[in-house]
């Protein structure tokens, strides 16, 4: 599972996860699983990450924020990890897209998932692609 912050304005507008055409989100997942994700629609991008066993989620699942960047976030609800575990316990590890969604990786390891910080797949995180992919290419070891 890849766990996000909380959705930028593009993707509560669109209502699909990492909407803004400049996220390398898609393009990383595209080379990972070996399928042209962001030429497809947002359903069938889902139904591939879902035949790959990879789900999306946030950390957080409410907040106030005005704009998209996580700095800006307060009040942050927190996703229930516990919950998940319960829910969907054959989760093998728990990915944190970004230093944002990172912070909850106590909380995510304490429930018993092994877990794992990645670079931020947002344009504002201006690490060139090449070094993103060398870093979420370890999801691959577990699909």
């Amino acid at each position: 599972m890849i766990l996000g912050s909380f959705p930028g304005e593009a993707s509560l507008a669109a209502q699909a996860y990492y909407a803004h055409p400049r996220n390398h989100f898609w393009p990383l997942l595209a080379a990972i699983v070996g399928e042209a994700l962001p030429a497809m629609t947002y359903e069938a991008r889902i139904a591939r990450l879902l035949a790959h066993r990879i789900g999306v989620w946030d950390t957080i699942v409410a907040c106030v924020r005005e704009g998209s960047l996580d700095a800006a976030i307060r009040a942050p609800s927190r996703a229930q990890s516990r919950r998940v575990l319960v829910q969907a316990p054959n989760i093998a590890l728990v990915c944190f897209n970004g230093r944002t969604a990172a912070r909850a990786m106590r909380q995510w390891s304490g429930a018993g998932y092994s877990t794992l910080s990645l670079p931020s797949s947002s344009p504002a995180y201006t690490r060139p692609f090449a070094e993103k992919l060398v870093a979420w290419r370890v999801i691959a070891d577990h699909l």
